[in-house]
């Protein structure tokens, strides 16, 4: 892509802003440009000011939500604190990080209109703009219904579609894919690619995948823990030159990346850092085995994370589970069971009912009586307190359950419904604070944290009442990686104890890295189950469900150089060499289809036109354990990106 080196459409000067109520500003004092035609990547640890930023740079803050602004923000030539909201908007177009927060009426069509139409545009304009916009996030053929129907994912992409119609030079996306399965993912870049192509707008992304964003983005700028400005640059220099400092940063890179200084830690050269799957497996091929290390070692037995053993009894039963929303059935006769102390992914595109399913499992909706039992209680029968003894609940949104005035509050509230002494709640409560990284926003309200911030607490309030089962829909949304590896090793360490973890995730790499057990949804019935492993070993499967491999299986199948790698699948079994050298022996992985990186917007571009989202297959709309074509990857904990 050309970068214009006209005068910059987007100028920010020492920009700070402490929230009402806050002492500390965040971001601090940030200043960067973005000129026409640049898509350009926000990162940096949770809490860093990401988010508010956005939030700044249309208006918003401080014109809406009140908050003391330093330093300046000009977008087009137009000073963000004294223009009013609306004039931004046709300069700015938003896509927040909860779509939910910007959609308002009842059809989709309506929504993609509502803006144009505000801008008094004649009719035919309004109409052509929506359907193109629709057309781009592939909910055309959806617009005559309502908003509500439409899973998390789709719900983000109609935001984008919101944002699309308004015709902005200047698009802000803060974390546009996080609800997105992999296929919507990428749909949305392809759109985003599509749009950018002509040279004439720019795009400000915050996204913690970077795994979908890398190939996609020209410039990365990274804020640091206090809110300043820590590198600005293209992307090679910043993801690959400064890659060690930012992963001490805890901010996120992509999985390749990641297992790539793994592999250099093992006497891999890598050079230069590689940052897509295509791109590792490309350097992995270019360079002989290390020599630091023998590769020769075996060992009488290969660790990996085994499965709780069959006799291990059922902490939830689903028997014939249908559910209804409103007058669309969304759950079609589903059976389940989940092993006591397992560790459980329930995956699957969006709409095929994940996060019914676990709501289901909750109480959070009612569901038949007698369908689902935890622990021995009939969920469709039993009281809200009895319940969550049983089974503690994180929802995709963590504002949906936030009741208190204060963090610290809101974490006691759980102790203090057990009538637990008053010293014990406070000693338990720091303690929870203090393991979360929230010891500092403790008066804080917990609608001012950031969505990393928000994330924690609303595990937190989960934890508080010990229940033996935890149900997470998306945990790592909004997390940076240093709070999300620390996220699920606490994760683990419960799992360990004997609590039985059941997620819902798009993260193939968590999937891959944590659950021992995974549950692939389509159209609302149960496509298959089993051991994580022998479920990624079925290729057929998992294209047939929407889903893509996680990166690193992507990255690491084929391996032409370095066969003993291809068996690989989790971040955490790279460095140990002598477990490598266990699997020399194993069959090598065919191959995928690489795309080369300097392609990528061609390509995402012709994959929007000429790929629609298909439909399951029905002969696999039934309940079948998978066929597993190799053994099972070995497991031990690792960050997911």
């Amino acid at each position: 892509m050309t970068v214009s080196s006209a005068v910059p459409l987007l100028r920010v000067r020492e920009l700070g802003v402490t929230h009402d109520g806050e002492t500390t500003p965040a971001p601090a004092s940030v200043s960067f440009d973005i000129t026409p035609g640049e898509v350009v990547l926000l990162l940096g640890p949770s809490g860093s000011g990401k988010s508010t930023l956005t939030l700044a740079l249309n208006g918003l803050l401080p014109q809406a939500v009140p908050a003391t602004v330093t330093g300046s923000i000009e977008v087009d030539g137009l000073d963000t604190q004294t223009t009013p909201v609306a004039e931004l908007s046709t300069r700015v177009g938003m896509v927040f990080q909860d779509p939910d927060a910007q959609l308002v009426t009842g059809t989709l069509l309506d929504e993609v209109a509502f803006g144009p139409e505000n801008l008094r545009m004649p009719v035919a304009e309004v109409l052509a703009r929506a359907e193109e916009a629709l057309r781009r996030v592939g909910l055309w053929e959806r617009r005559r219904e309502n908003p509500d129907r439409l899973s998390g994912g789709g719900r983000q992409r109609l935001a984008i579609a919101c944002a699309l119609a308004m015709g902005s030079p200047l698009l802000v996306l803060d974390e546009p894919t996080a609800n997105l399965d992999p296929a919507g993912i990428e749909e949305v870049y392809g759109a985003l690619a599509e749009l950018v192509t002509a040279g004439d707008r720019a795009i400000l992304l915050v996204e913690h995948n970077l795994d979908a964003a890398v190939a996609f983005v020209d410039r990365v700028v990274v804020l640091d823990h206090d809110g300043f400005v820590a590198a600005d640059g293209p992307v090679d220099d910043v993801l690959r030159g400064r890659a060690e400092d930012l992963h001490a940063m805890g901010v996120w890179l992509p999985v390749s990346t990641i297992a790539a200084l793994r592999l250099r830690r093992a006497g891999f050269a890598l050079e230069p850092l590689p940052l897509t799957p295509d791109e590792l497996r490309e350097a992995l091929d270019a360079e002989p085995a290390p020599i630091s290390r023998s590769l020769s070692e075996r060992a009488t037995s290969e660790s990996k994370r085994a499965e709780p053993a069959s006799s291990a009894t059922r902490v939830i039963t689903v028997r014939n589970l249908t559910l209804r929303r409103g007058r669309t059935e969304v759950l079609h006769g589903v059976d389940l069971d989940v092993l006591r102390g397992s560790f459980v992914a329930i995956v699957g595109a969006n709409g095929a009912g994940k996060t019914s399913l676990i709501q289901a499992l909750a109480g959070v909706v009612s569901p038949p009586k007698g369908t689902v039992h935890v622990d021995g209680l009939d969920v469709g029968r039993a009281d809200a307190r009895t319940l969550s003894s049983r089974i503690g609940f994180v929802f995709q949104n963590p504002e949906h359950q936030f009741i208190a005035h204060t963090v610290f509050d809101e974490i006691a509230h759980g102790l203090r419904r057990q009538h637990l002494p008053d010293d014990e709640v406070r000693t338990r409560t720091e303690s929870l604070l203090t393991r979360f990284g929230l010891v500092a926003k403790a008066d804080s309200h917990p609608f001012l944290l950031s969505g990393g911030q928000k994330r924690r607490l609303s595990v937190g309030t989960a934890l508080v009442a010990g229940a033996p089962v935890l149900v997470l829909d998306e945990p790592t949304f909004g997390q940076d990686r240093a709070r999300a590896d620390e996220l699920l090793s606490l994760l683990s360490e419960l799992n360990a104890e004997g609590t039985t973890i059941v997620v819902v995730t798009h993260d193939m790499q968590l999937v891959t890295d944590y659950a021992d057990h995974t549950v692939v949804l389509a159209d609302g019935r149960v496509l298959a189950e089993g051991p994580t492993a022998d479920l990624f070993a079925d290729d057929a499967l998992i294209a047939r469900a929407g889903l893509r491999p996680p990166p690193l299986r992507r990255a690491l199948r084929g391996v032409r150089n370095h066969p003993e790698l291809s068996r690989i699948a989790r971040l955490a079994d790279l460095p140990e060499l002598s477990r490598i050298a266990r699997l020399a022996d194993l069959p090598e992985a065919p191959e995928p289809t690489p795309t080369s990186r300097s392609q990528f917007r061609t390509d995402a571009v012709e994959t929007t036109r000429s790929h629609p989202p298909r439909a399951i297959d029905p002969e696999l709309r039934t309940r079948s354990a998978p066929t597993a074509t190799h053994p099972p990857a070995p497991h031990a904990s690792g960050g997911a990106a």
